[in-house]
């Protein structure tokens, strides 16, 4: 009776849906908007930015790329933007044409007026504003990550194209397939002259390549890589690499400011990886294909797995985990909570010593703890 009074009461709230937003103020690109916020979503929250990719539409990337499995997680909103067939034939973002590529102008203002409208009337918060995207998309990503450095802290070019390789539709083709080779320089120049002047930091951008995608080509890897290099100052060799699951291979460049993931054997299409472990997100579809979870990838490397409720004050803030490395457990937050590797209050739970929040207290919600001190736990492995 106690356990089931427990799951009775832990058991997640299933309200909140994935909404049309209208009036969110200036439209030039004549875009809808959409917006998931999650039950109980905090003052301050990051929000997430996700761009869907031709043919496609914001419910379809909602429902498939796995990224409201985080959402619920860790609790942050996710604006998802979607096409009108009216500005393109195939619901492609127009990622090659000037007017909607400018800062201040057509889509790119319309995707940056719904990142206002969000922090307006949700309070999520203005500093944590992320975004990801698939093709047209990505390299829609890409636009706002060169346009509105003041706006996004860091983003995903998922299959997508750097930075104004195209200025009309004439060229974009070239610059899906075969590719256009530019130097370093040159790329990021492109991406400076999108806000001339601005000093500022910079986002931090990962970029996800399948190695058999034929529709976007594998040059444009390198060539994003190249460009936000560039922009960020640091080397185009990485610092590291690593082997991940789904015959992905990561690298890093610089201080982890740019990371490309590049996933073998995968055609065109945003990587997902469906299950219930906690790096597991997603459903497989067209374009949406089974390899590995880039949206809990991205959602880390973005820092949105500290994004949950507030910490509660009696616990103190987060603080830096002593440098040793020790187990990595995978269970539900009930399961957790019983083991001491975390704890629960008012309904939440929270890694033990780093103070992470992890989500609600139940046996549906899941996630990673690896210990890397005496009684210290944090969120992911």
């Amino acid at each position: 009776m106690v356990v089931a009074a427990v799951l009775a009461l832990a058991a997640p709230a299933q309200a909140a849906q994935l909404t049309a937003v209208n009036g969110f103020g200036s439209n030039p690109g004549n875009l809808a908007m959409y917006a998931y916020r999650p039950d109980g979503l905090p003052s301050g929250a990051p929000a997430v930015v996700l761009l869907h990719g031709c043919s496609q539409d914001a419910s379809t990337y909602f429902t498939n790329s796995g990224w409201r499995t985080f959402a619920d997680r860790w609790r942050f909103a996710l604006i998802v933007p979607q096409q009108n067939s009216g500005n393109n034939a195939t619901s492609c973002f127009n990622w090659f044409e000037t007017g909607d590529i400018s800062r201040g102008s057509g889509e790119a203002a319309s995707i940056r007026n719904m990142v206002g409208y969000a922090v307006a009337n949700y309070g999520t918060a203005a500093n944590r504003v992320y975004v990801s995207g698939l093709s047209a998309g990505g390299a829609m990503s890409a636009v706002m990550l060169a346009t509105y450095p003041d706006v996004f802290a860091a983003g995903s070019v998922v299959a997508g194209i750097p930075y104004r390789c195209a200025t009309s539709m004439v060229n974009a083709f070239s610059c899906m397939n075969p590719g256009v080779d530019k130097t370093p320089a040159a790329w990021g120049d492109l991406v400076r002259g999108a806000f001339p002047g601005y000093t500022g930091a910079r986002p931090k951008v990962a970029v996800w390549h399948g190695t058999s995608d034929f529709t976007v080509a594998t040059a444009n890897a390198n060539e994003s890589r190249d460009q936000w290099t560039n922009v960020l100052g640091v080397s185009a060799s990485p610092t590291s690499t690593a082997t991940l699951g789904g015959g992905t291979t990561l690298e890093r460049y610089g201080n982890d400011q740019v990371r490309v993931y590049r996933v073998s054997g995968m055609g065109h299409g945003t990587p997902v990886d469906p299950g219930t472990a906690a790096d597991q997100c997603g459903t497989a579809a067209a374009y949406f294909l089974d390899t590995i979870c880039s949206a809990y990838h991205d959602a880390t490397f973005f820092g949105l797995n500290t994004g949950g409720p507030t910490t509660p004050p009696t616990s103190g803030p987060p603080t830096t985990p002593p440098p040793s490395s020790g187990p990595c457990v995978t269970a539900t937050n009930y399961a957790h909570v019983a083991a001491g590797r975390a704890y629960q209050q008012l309904g939440y739970v929270y890694a033990r010593g780093s103070n992470q929040a992890m989500g609600l207290y139940n046996v549906f919600q899941t996630n990673a703890l690896r210990q890397t001190g005496p009684d210290y736990w944090v969120v992911g492995c």
